[in-house]
Formats: C-alpha cells, structure tokens, sequence
C-alpha cells in the first residue's frame, strides 16, 4: 500500500494506544468508530479516548488497544466508510516500553562465516519480513534468502556453505515498505560501502606487541593527525603516501635527509598518535580518491576501515590488513594509537543502515516528532536507548579486540550520555586497563536532560574519562571563534587568574569551588587541532605586523606552556614546526595543499622541532609537570609572588636528581627582572632552548626573563 491509496494516516506510539489522522479532506476527517484487522481478517474495535484537529487540516484520533499488537506482523485500521489503512510504525519504537521488550543481549549479531556454515543475523524488531540478498563474487547474480524471525526481534538466516568474498545487504519491510541496507555490523564491504562483504577476519589476525608501561593518563602526549594528511606531501619521503601503509612506514626521510613520518615522531618523544577518523565515511571516491578530501568525519560504516586509504579499495580484506599493519608499526615503535569515533551522528539519516532497518528508534527527536539536530549536521544518535549504546559498545570492543586499538577519542561526546561513556569506560578496562578515553564535552542542544549529557560540567560523573578543556585553549591563545581575541601568552592580563588555574591542571588551584574538573587527568590540554585556525594563523592575523621572530616566540611559549601543564598534553601534528593552513579555519575538504603535513616546514623551522623535543623530555623527566590528582597538585605547587601578569610556580619534584623545580613565564615583549628563591638553579629551559640536561646554571637571586619566555629551573 502506498501513500497515494491510503484514505488516513494511523501510527502506533504506544504498546496499546494508535494516533489516526483523518484529513478533513475525507468526509470531513470523521468517524464515530475504528477498528483493526491483521492477517487472519478478524476485526476487533477500538476505543477512541480524545479527538481534536491539529494545523495541517486533519482530525487527530488518539485511540486505545483492549489488547497490545505482536510485532512483526502486518495490522490494518479501519474507519465507519469502509476506508483502510496500513497500521505505521510510529513513536512507540522511542518507549523505554519497546527498548525494554526488545533489547537482545546476544554478540552474534551481523555474520559468522565458518566450517562451511555461513549465519546472519540482523536485528529489525518493526519489520515484518526481512530477507538476506547474496550475491557471488565477480557476479551480477543475486539470490534472495527469507528470514526467519526470532526472539527479541531479531531475524535469522543460516546457509550451509562457505560465502566467503560473497557480497550481502539486507531486504527489510517496515511500513509496507522495502528497503535494502548494509549490515550496521558490517566488517567488510566493497569499495566505497555500497555492499557488505564476507570475510574471515582470523586470516587478518596479528598478536600485539608488548608496549612501554602507561601508569595514569597524565603520562601521555598526545599526537593529532590524518592517514593522507600526514605522508601526501611530495617529500615526506615516504613510498605509500597518503594511505594506510605510507603512515605505518618507518626510518622515512625528508629531503633534508633528516626523519619524517612514524620515526619522526618516535623521535620527538609522542606516546599516543591520534588519528582523525578512518572508519569507512563518505566525501571522498574510493576509486578516486586525489579527487576529493575530506577529515572523515562523515561514518558510514562504523566497524569498516576507510578504503580510500587502501592499496585496493576494491579487496575488501586490503583494508583491514593494511590497517592492522599501520597499527602494528606504531606498536612496534612504543606508541599507542587513538581512534578518532563520531558515534553521535551519521552522515544522511534516511539513507543509513540505522534509519532504513530500524526506522525512527536510532535518533532522538524533539517534542514535535521531528529529527534532533544537536549535532548540526541534521541528526543526533541517541545513545541512551538500549540498542544503540549496545551498538557502541560492541563496535568499541570490536575496535580493540580485532584492531588493538588503544584508546578512543569521541567526537562531539556531549551528544551522548553519561551512562554510555561509563559503560565505554567498564568495557575498554575488561579488555585493556589503560586504554585512554578522551572526548568533546561541549553541552550541545539536544534533547536530553543536562544532568545525563557526557558534558563538561558533568565531570564528576565521568572521573576517568578526558574532556578537551577549551577553557585552557581560550585562555592561553584567545578565543577560538573569535580570531583577533588575544589570550593570556598573547599579553592579555585579563586571562591572568584563569592562566594559573589552568596551568594548574584547571582543579580549582587556588579557588577550589571554581574547578573545571576534580583530576588532572580529566584535562586535555591544547592550543589547537584539527578544527579552527591553526595558532600560527591566527598568530599572523592577530599581529599582522608584529616581528617575524616574536611570532615564534608566542607560538612556543603557548606550546611550551600545553606540555608543562597539568593534564594531558595534546599537540595538533605540525605544531612544532608552526603548522599553517594558509588562513583556512574549516579545512575539512579543503585539498592536500592546505592540509598536508609540509615536511620542507618541518625541516625550515628545526630549531623549534628541537625545542619541543627537549620540553617533551622535560615532561618525561620531572614528575612534578604531571601530578595524578588534585590533592598532589595542591600539596607540590606554591605560586610566586611575581608581577602581573607574571606567573611563577615553584614545584616539588619526585623521583629524579631535582628536588624544586620554577616555571617562570613572561608574556611581555620586554624584559622582566624577577627575584627567584636562593640556590644553584640549572637551566633547563628559556625562550632559545629547552631539554632535561643543563643549559647552564643560575646562582643569583636576581633573573631577568627574556621577552614573551618560558622558563625552567630545577636544583637538587
């Protein structure tokens, strides 16, 4: 029955209660009585308990069922005048009700190809039939396989032989209407996701490497980056450039002959990459793929690696092998990996695999029935039902299990709800204790209470889970969105207050009411990523005519200051050697000359690669620059008593040769003579050179700071 045949409109919102819309166009949008009919063509009434008519010239029936309808069966509604409709499946898919009836709790949904058995499974709790589309490799032949229903609305088909390489998508009746869909639990597909594929993932397996210990979250130093961003530049002198293999490439040389790509960083002392999404997304032609970019921040399908990143995109196992060797090299290296995740929406709803099996229940929707958009991008995934958290959960642990990924990075993570991120955090700790979760805790307007959303002022509900502390990235470098706003490194001394909170972990260092957070570890701290303007461009904008070397100046002061503060450092790849994107603030398909990691950069501006290497050291060394909580902070940090806007913090180190340690900084363009407490300082640290062994020693209780400078000393 389609649209055009039907007299009215009727929708299940409830287990027992039907909303009918009569258009006041058919017999004036009465009826005195409705009844429903399913397959057997018995009718039994139905009571209507209110009436009233609504804008868009319609009657609105709210009728009651004596008893509740058996899903996965077709029902009809009739009127008084004979007319009929099909009865829709309507907002009764979003009652905890329906989540409660039909939550399946089994880890075998999607495909098991084995012993010459092949099983699918797909669950479609609103359809009233489904069936299994196969289809032969090298084969324009397809055959077309009944479902059988099971318990908890889930369907079921199983055939007795080996499909391997075998293409699959999924027939799916919901309201009178066929749909064909990909497996959501998809692990393969054909290029450019328009089939699943079969495959046997045992044939891909690798054993993981044993990695350097990682105590606490504070420990880490987080590397952000893209797979073609990272080795598309001509002299990154790497063979496979912009894909899987080129990123996993090690002992890769410039054309200064000094190391780029995964040794680079090996070098530069990183203990996490985070890369930008690689799951399968859409923006860019797998078959050609130097036609377009994009961040990939379009999922399509979640357990899929990205083809265009492939030697092949058309192998389906390509992918998935490649991948696991990327992820094998970084191990291999001493470095984990984080996925980028973007768990909180999809790329189109109404053509996604969620939306087209399961029509409605994915998403959340506002009080009038229409799609959140949260999000901005026209969709919000709604975690809390329990599907779609389970959905996240399983998809998380397939990430870790198959590919051993590290730790998750969750995109837009106040989209979803405290109760999800906590049951991330319970199943990455069975798999792996030290898995790293950080995310974007931005409180986004979506329809769900403040008090569940996975947001920053929800933190102490999320005591082991990183949120990106845009307090410390405004602070430091200015407001993000507003570019010619200046920040505290900038000369700002308004931020001078916030400057020292943050840089002291953001726990409320000196008032304890006003922390962002309760730990150090919940604060990643950073001064830019993948989004906005990159610092360099928005120093060159902020101060057009300012000295070319004080544009340096400020730059390494704010990264100095992100990998001497208390949290966990994130640095956006290229940062060391003042990464620019031309002035671009929204580079997400912008071409590979904006986004590119220059390497030429790289090897122009060495001194500062240099430098930031020799402050990753000093991090790596002292303990006191990555105190484990609060309380550590509060008893090893005194402030000095320093001018505005001035900071000096003196800190009690642990474990290491050095017993106090002073970080001085100077955000002024002149110089300032401070009294620093007595004794025989070693320089670790000033506006030239940073590293853990000496750059000569300060006895005096008299130090000028150098201009717009951060500086360390430490004594024994």
């Amino acid at each position: 029955m389609n649209s055009n045949e039907r007299n009215f409109l009727a929708y299940l919102d409830e287990m027992d209660i039907i909303t009918i819309l009569l258009p006041l166009s058919y017999h004036q949008g009465l009826s005195s009585t409705f009844s429903i009919t399913d397959e057997s063509q018995k009718s039994r009434a139905i009571q209507i308990i209110k009436k009233q008519q609504i804008e868009n010239n319609n009657n609105k029936y709210i009728c009651k069922l004596e008893e509740e309808i058996s899903f996965g069966h077709p029902y009809w509604i009739l009127d008084e005048h004979g007319g009929k409709t099909d009865l829709q499946i309507g907002a009764v898919i979003r009652t905890d009700v329906f989540d409660e009836r039909f939550f399946y709790d089994g880890n075998d949904l999607g495909v098991s190809c084995r012993d010459n058995q092949t099983q699918f499974k797909i669950w479609a709790p609103t359809a009233t039939q489904v069936k299994l589309k196969l289809r032969q490799p090298n084969s324009s032949f397809s055959k077309i396989i009944k479902m059988r229903r099971e318990e908890k609305g889930v369907w079921s088909s199983v055939v007795n032989s080996d499909l391997e390489l075998y293409q699959y998508t999924f027939l799916v009746l919901v309201n009178q209407e066929w749909q064909e869909s990909v497996d959501p639990y998809a692990v393969a597909v054909t290029a450019n996701g328009e089939h699943g594929v079969i495959v046997k993932l045992e044939k891909t397996y690798r054993e993981k490497p044993v990695l350097p210990p990682f105590e606490n979250p504070v420990d880490a130093i987080i590397y952000e980056t893209h797979i073609r961003d990272f080795t598309i530049h001509p002299n990154s002198g790497v063979e496979h450039k912009g894909l899987f293999l080129g990123a996993g490439e090690i002992n890769t040389k410039g054309k200064d002959g000094q190391l780029t790509g995964l040794s680079y960083v090996k070098d530069l002392g990183i203990t996490h990459i985070e890369f930008l999404p690689f799951n399968d997304y859409a923006g860019v032609d797998e078959l050609d793929p130097h036609k377009e970019y994009n961040w990939g921040y379009n999922p399509i399908h979640y357990n899929v690696p990205e083809g265009s990143y492939a030697t092949n995109p058309s192998d389906p196992y390509a992918r998935i092998i490649e991948l696991k060797q990327l992820i094998d090299s970084f191990h291999s290296q001493g470095i984990r990996v984080i996925m980028d995740v973007v768990y909180n929406h999809v790329y189109i709803r109404e053509t996604s695999s969620f939306e087209k099996i399961v029509p409605g229940y994915y998403f959340r929707h506002n009080e009038l029935g229409f799609p959140a958009n949260g999000t901005g991008v026209g969709n919000d995934i709604a975690s809390e039902r329990k599907m779609v958290k389970k959905f996240i959960l399983d998809s998380i642990r397939f990430w870790m299990e198959e590919y051993h990924i590290d730790g998750f990075r969750f995109d837009l993570m106040g989209i979803l709800d405290i109760e999800t991120m906590l049951e991330v955090r319970k199943t990455c700790d069975s798999i792996q204790q030290e898995t790293l979760i950080i995310g974007e805790g931005w409180n986004l307007n979506t329809p769900l209470p403040i008090e569940k959303k996975a947001i920053i002022r929800n933190q102490s509900k999320l005591p082991d889970i990183g949120q990106f502390n845009d307090n410390f990235r405004d602070c430091v470098k200015g407001n993000t969105f507003y570019l010619y706003d200046k920040g505290y490194v900038l000369g700002n001394e308004h931020y001078h207050d916030a400057a020292i909170e943050t840089i002291a972990g953001s726990i409320g260092f000196v008032k304890k009411e006003s922390g962002l957070f309760t730990n150090p570890s919940q604060s990643v701290n950073y001064v830019e990523c993948h989004d906005n303007h990159t610092m360099w461009d928005k120093l060159v904008s902020c101060l057009p005519d300012l000295n070319h070397q004080f544009h340096i100046k400020y730059h390494r002061l704010a990264t100095g200051l992100v990998l001497v503060s208390q949290g966990i450092p994130f640095l956006h790849s290229g940062q060391e050697f003042f990464r620019t994107k031309r002035g671009d603030g929204n580079s997400y398909k912008s071409p590979d000359h904006i986004n590119q990691l220059d390497w030429d950069r790289k090897h122009q501006y060495l001194e500062n690669v240099h430098y930031i290497k020799g402050m990753i050291q000093i991090r790596k060394q002292l303990t006191c620059f990555r105190l484990k909580s609060a309380e550590e902070i509060r008893a090893h940090i005194q402030i000095l008593p320093l001018p505005n806007p001035l900071i000096g913090f003196s800190l009690q180190n642990q474990g290491n040769e050095f017993r106090e340690v002073l970080l001085l900084i100077n955000p002024l363009r002149s110089k300032q003579p401070i009294q620093i407490p007595e004794g025989n300082w070693r320089l670790l640290a000033n506006d030239k050179k940073a590293g853990i062994y000496s750059n000569g020693f300060i006895s005096s209780k008299e130090l000028v700071l150098e201009p717009v400078c951060l500086t360390i000393l430490a004594k024994k």
